[in-house]
């Protein structure tokens, strides 16, 4: 990534078999934003990225979600769907979290192997 991103909105461009998807962001860069995450949500436009993390959980959430682990240069090392009141596991090489409601990953053509990237606005 090369850059410190800051709370706040941005765009996350998938560059997958599908072309580029772009996909509304939120940034949860600095400790309280990460701590409160998709909390206490009904739903989310788009993802939120938690950055720097290695692993979430999904307890006091209203909602199942995907979560996608991605190492350092954006890729994906992983996608999960969890259900709340979930622990989920570290994973290795993993230094971003992204969250979205559960089933719109693969619509966004987001896999393991698959590039990302990352526009602050």
């Amino acid at each position: 990534m090369g850059r410190r991103l800051r709370d706040g909105r941005g765009v996350l461009v998938v560059h997958g078999e599908q072309g580029e998807v772009r996909v509304p962001l939120e940034i949860a860069a600095s400790y309280r934003a990460r701590t409160k995450g998709l909390l206490g949500r009904d739903g989310v436009d788009g993802a939120m990225l938690l950055t720097p993390a290695g692993s979430v959980h999904t307890f006091r959430m209203r909602m199942p979600i995907d979560v996608a682990y991605l190492d350092r240069g954006l890729r994906v090392i992983a996608v999960r769907t969890m259900a709340p009141g979930r622990l989920g596991l570290p994973r290795l090489r993993s230094r971003h979290v992204l969250e979205a409601e559960a089933g719109v990953m693969a619509g966004w053509g987001v896999g393991a192997g698959v590039r990302v990237s990352v526009t602050e606005e």
